[in-house]
């Protein structure tokens, strides 16, 4: 059943045409319309339609996220400490049987698995209080998004029907994940993973559940299994910074006659980008190809740097070298240099003072032209000469 429906809502997704942003009312009345029109129960349909309102606490939320404007250094002090590192020890011994069936089915080390699991939930213990099926009609509704929440919320009316979904009961984060590693209806109904062999999939309250969906789902995204994602390098004090980038990739032997080397152990025999992610003064990492997976749980470069490096802590690596990075811009100061940068026909984006990688690349072509080190470290110099 579980495979039907999934296989139902990816042929139904091109016809999706509820209108976003208009009267609330209407708009239910259409996303009904296509979830009968996929053969979903009319019983689901109903439960989870009955008292479904905006959410504007999701709104506000998804129009401030503001932890992002942090640097590399200050988003990875603030994510990873001492008590998370102790307890990703803790779980992956408790759930070990879990972690090696994940690693033998999907490839995916539990280091990885760990990490997001600690990010998103510390272990499962903070999920997120909304209400997910007003979360998700509050952003299909909405018209920054809706087609990415207009089919999760067809998803979870499939759910609904599967008996694994609540309707005004489930709760979670306000962008409409759910569970102790958050993924959205459309994944779980895809890609979960019965783990407990319970009959059920409960990612809010079985470990094994979600350790095992969290590994099908970065499998079934690329993750390429035996194969590093991050590895801290030292970089020389001189090269072709332009080179380095999330953009741009180059054998690691090439790195290495460019001077890149190890920080410990070897560099892999893959292609590599050289992540760079406060510029050539600051912590140096080669990213390898499962690194790029990881964008399809998170868009944001620092979550995912961040995020990837502590999976590299949990494995044994040290601690990165913060090294002594120049002044960073302040969000202000970001926001100025994005509109500039627009100006002279870059895509950066929105322009909300978050260093993503468009405008990191922008940053880089500028430096270039400058006559600076165009490592994509936007500093106070380059927003002047802007």
């Amino acid at each position: 059943m579980r495979l039907a429906l999934a296989l139902l809502l990816a042929s139904a997704l091109p016809a999706l045409s509820a209108p976003c942003g208009g009267d609330f009312k209407d708009f239910k009345a259409a996303m009904a319309a296509e979830a009968r029109a996929m053969g979903l129960a009319e019983s689901a349909i109903e439960a989870f339609m009955a008292g479904a309102q905006v959410d504007k606490a999701v709104l506000k939320a998804d129009r401030g996220q503001g932890f992002f404007r942090k640097n590399f250094i200050e988003f990875s002090q603030a994510l990873i400490s001492k008590s998370r590192l102790q307890n990703a020890g803790v779980y992956s011994k408790k759930h070990d049987r879990s972690f090696d069936e994940a690693a033998r089915r999907f490839g995916v080390p539990r280091g990885m698995i760990l990490a997001f699991w600690a990010f998103e939930t510390d272990f499962g213990a903070v999920q997120g209080d909304f209400d997910t099926r007003n979360a998700l009609m509050t952003l299909a509704h909405d018209c920054r998004r809706p087609e990415l929440f207009q089919p999760q919320v067809l998803a979870a009316i499939a759910l609904t029907a599967m008996g694994d979904f609540e309707p005004g009961v489930t709760k979670g984060a306000w962008a409409g994940e759910i569970g102790q590693v958050q993924m959205l209806p459309k994944d779980i109904l895809e890609r979960g993973e019965d783990g407990d062999g319970d009959g059920l999939i409960t990612l809010k309250t079985s470990a094994p559940d979600a350790i095992l969906s969290a590994a099908h789902m970065l499998q079934y995204h690329g993750w390429r299994p035996n194969e590093p994602w991050l590895q801290e390098v030292v970089v020389p004090e001189q090269m072709d910074w332009s080179q380095a980038g999330i953009d741009k990739a180059l054998p690691a032997s090439q790195w290495a006659q460019m001077g890149v080397r190890a920080r410990e152990g070897d560099l892999a025999n893959l292609q590599a980008s050289l992540l760079l992610p406060m510029g050539r003064k600051g912590p140096a990492f080669l990213a390898y190809p499962n690194y790029k997976v990881l964008f399809e749980w998170n868009k944001s470069f620092v979550y995912v740097t961040t995020a990837a490096y502590f999976a590299t802590r949990i494995e044994g690596a040290a601690p990165y070298d913060a090294g002594d990075p120049e002044p960073g811009l302040s969000a202000d100061q970001m926001k100025a240099l994005q509109q500039r940068l627009a100006a002279k026909g870059y895509d950066v984006g929105k322009i909300d003072g978050v260093l993503g990688a468009m405008t990191r690349a922008a940053v880089q072509k500028e430096q270039a032209k400058a006559g600076m080190p165009a490592d994509g470290w936007p500093t106070p110099a380059l927003l002047g000469k802007l």
